[in-house]
């Protein structure tokens, strides 16, 4: 039986009393999509209501605190939305305290003393900056909140956010009692709260209760997105212009919610829902044309996938023939693609609307991999579609991801992932193609988690959030059997062509384990067929 939250809430106000802080915690500056929406949405519902939102991302990390409070002083609160977007740092290279994956391989495997010393210093301050910017941003959350409550002893505050969606158990016991921790999408919430009404089939929970089991896999509201109203917006977030000014980054816009996809590693079609939410072309046309109007060129859509299925490849070209009938053409744009949802039709117009960045998330050049991985890729089909989009004349990066190591790597997979790069190479020209080494970084509530503790990688009861050494070899996802020797040809790649690593780590596996025939590289056997959803069961 569901707790009645709304019993203990004190921040439910009337409508004409509510005031309302979005408050985006330091980040990496991207574009922040979510507390924009959030608040679009709120004064569309709520017109008459006060709202601000602070950009902490965009200021002077030294400056956050002291701004923070300054603003409470001055707008005076009655809910508090703080967005907290990421927290695992663990990325191919140039994390935000430094490289993680080139100091945990010096660490666990370079032979060199001296280099194990370096990587072992380089670690600390990764650790630093890891658990300082979660204390940092906890502490902000608490501050802010404990002066909020200066001037209105019912003030509350609610935390979302990416990071929030995925390590909400981690979190639970170290924010203030009382906080809303809203997973996933939170207008339905927000609008409930103002309201004054039950806030039970929600997904979300107070700290100092204990969240339902699996709350993060309960299925988001349907809700219908109109254009945000970025006159409104304006006026209430000072920082906007910043984004603007530079003209150097991509605004996000929204076509979509949701992802069908099983990938195991992922965590969209967790928080997002696997049920794809399309916003109306017509709407997603008159957001695009107000940024616009605005000066902004470049765009990215902020969907899980912009063509999550083969069924989504209409929405695609109806929203880039828009762009290019409103007469947008001359913006560039790039979002998350699958590569094999496209046709010839769809591959001209992406290039004639200024596609200018194409990921190919494949993870392995394998498609024994791919299967077993849960990725619904035909790595034939792939290849088909960018031949049709290097006949439509896209010459553009093209970023090719590979995630080694993930499920049953091995020589012959290798072999067959370096047959399958080249020919992308062949395709394209391989002064485009730059493939872009990870290695996975686990999450909770993922199908690759489920697999770590059935197979006995991960203890049960670890904490996802750790970055102690015990904990970060197991989270920076790279086993053993070839665990040792990824870890000796990306420290070989981060010694000879740090610049150009994955390029050089392409050239090394070619080098020590030789190449396939392409038609290995897109065949199954039947003895290799996927095992991680029995595994699973």
């Amino acid at each position: 039986m569901k707790a009645n939250l709304t019993s203990e809430l004190k921040v439910l106000r009337p409508q004409a009393e509510a005031k309302i802080l979005y408050v985006r915690l330091p980040c990496n500056p991207i574009f922040p999509i979510g507390p924009i929406y959030l608040a679009d949405h709120v004064h569309k519902c709520f017109p008459k209501i006060e709202q601000s939102i602070l950009d902490l991302a965009s200021l002077p990390i030294l400056d956050v605190e002291r701004i923070l409070i300054s603003s409470i002083e001055s707008f005076k609160p009655t809910l508090l939305i703080f967005s907290w977007r990421d927290i695992q740092i663990y990325a191919p290279v140039d994390g935000r305290g430094g490289n993680p994956l080139q100091n945990s391989f010096e660490v666990f495997y370079a032979r060199n003393p001296l280099k194990k010393i370096r990587g072992a210093l380089g670690g600390f301050q990764l650790l630093k900056s890891h658990y300082g910017e979660i204390w940092r941003n906890q502490k902000l959350i608490r501050k802010g909140l404990k002066y909020a409550k200066k001037y209105n002893s019912k003030a509350n505050a609610i935390l979302g956010g990416g990071a929030v969606s995925v390590f909400y158990n981690q979190l639970k016991n170290s924010l203030p009692k009382g906080t809303i921790i809203s997973l996933g999408e939170g207008e339905l919430l927000i609008e409930k709260l103002i309201r004054g009404e039950s806030i039970n089939d929600e997904r979300c929970f107070i700290v100092g209760e204990s969240p339902r089991e699996k709350l993060i896999h309960e299925k988001p509201n349907n809700i219908l997105k109109t254009a945000c109203d970025y006159g409104y917006i304006q006026s209430i977030w000072p920082e906007f212009k910043w984004y603007l000014d530079g003209g150097d980054f991509y605004i996000g816009v929204q076509t979509k919610r949701g992802c069908p996809h099983n990938c195991c590693y992922c965590i969209y079609t967790v928080i997002e829902g696997k049920k794809v939410r399309i916003n109306p072309v017509s709407e997603v046309i008159k957001e695009i044309k107000q940024l616009y109007n605005l000066g902004v060129r470049g765009f990215w859509f902020t969907d899980a996938q912009f063509i999550p299925s083969r069924g989504h490849i209409q929405n695609a070209k109806d929203i880039l023939q828009a762009i290019y009938d409103e007469g947008l053409h001359d913006i560039h744009w790039a979002a998350y693609i699958r590569a094999d949802n496209l046709d010839e039709e769809l591959a001209e117009l992406m290039v004639r609307t200024g596609m200018s960045y194409f990921e190919i998330g494949i993870t392995s050049g394998s498609q024994e991999l791919v299967r077993k991985m849960r990725m619904g890729y035909n790595l034939k089909t792939v290849l088909k579609n960018c031949e049709l989009l290097a006949k439509a004349g896209f010459k553009a990066q093209v970023s090719v991801n590979y995630s080694f190591n993930v499920i049953d790597e091995r020589p012959e997979t290798i072999r067959q992932t370096v047959a399958y790069h080249r020919e992308l190479e062949k395709i394209f020209g391989a002064d485009i193609v730059e493939p872009s080494i990870f290695f996975i970084g686990l999450q909770p509530h993922t199908l690759l988690e489920e697999y770590g503790l059935k197979k006995g990688l991960l203890n049960p009861g670890y904490n996802p959030m750790s970055l102690m050494p015990w904990t970060a070899r197991k989270l920076l996802w790279n086993p053993e059997p070839m665990g040792k020797e990824f870890g000796r040809v990306c420290l070989e790649a981060f010694d000879t062509n740090p610049n150009d690593f994955g390029r050089t780590v392409m050239n090394l596996l070619e080098r020590d384990y030789g190449v396939s025939s392409l038609d290995e590289a897109l065949t199954v056997e039947a003895k290799n067929r996927p095992v991680l959803a029995k595994s699973l069961r």
